[in-house]
């Protein structure tokens, strides 16, 4: 049962909804399924909140978004309608056709790497999100992920090295 006086649950955990909301966004694709499944890990957290042990509030918070993903597609396999980032809901006025053409660049190379995102099975996506978009550490992603930071590491190269090869990259191994 929650606790009553919910001034501690706002406090660590509502700081952490936007980075929830792009985690979620990411791993579902949509942005409707992705307000639903942090809506209801908020709820888990809010319900399971007096079990919280401390420590980082960011990596539990987003474990449980991650979890709710992940029981969502079980539930939801169907390829649904996804997110298409590219898509402002007004364009900027621009001055200058330098700034329209630096605009369409920026805008074409977000389609591709999203594209390209979207196409990682979810455990490289996961942590592609969590590293270069979340900024957490590999000890911060193990904690969301469950899984060892060898693991992390290991799926990290992966994932950039499938990603690089689909932008058309080449990319040298470290020796």
């Amino acid at each position: 049962m929650a606790q009553r006086d919910g001034e501690p649950f706002e406090r660590l955990i509502l700081p952490h909804l936007d980075d929830a909301y792009t985690l979620a966004s990411y791993l579902l694709r949509n942005e409707h399924d992705a307000q639903d499944v942090v809506q209801d890990a908020v709820l888990r957290a809010l319900r399971y909140f007096d079990g919280f042990q401390g420590g980082d509030a960011r990596a539990w918070l987003l474990a449980i978004v991650r979890n709710c993903c992940h029981t969502w597609h079980r539930r939801y396999r169907a390829d649904r309608v996804t997110i298409d980032y590219d898509d402002a809901e007004s364009p900027p006025q621009l001055h200058s056709s330098h700034e329209a053409d630096a605009l369409a660049i920026r805008s074409s190379e977000r389609a591709l790497i999203d594209r390209a995102l979207g196409e990682l099975p979810i455990e490289f996506r996961e942590i592609i999100v969590l590293r270069e978009l979340q900024e957490m550490s590999y000890k911060e992603i193990s904690t969301v992920t469950g899984v060892p930071i060898g693991t992390v590491m290991s799926r990290l190269a992966r994932a950039r090295k499938r990603m690089a090869s689909m932008l058309g990259m080449h990319v040298r191994e470290a020796s």
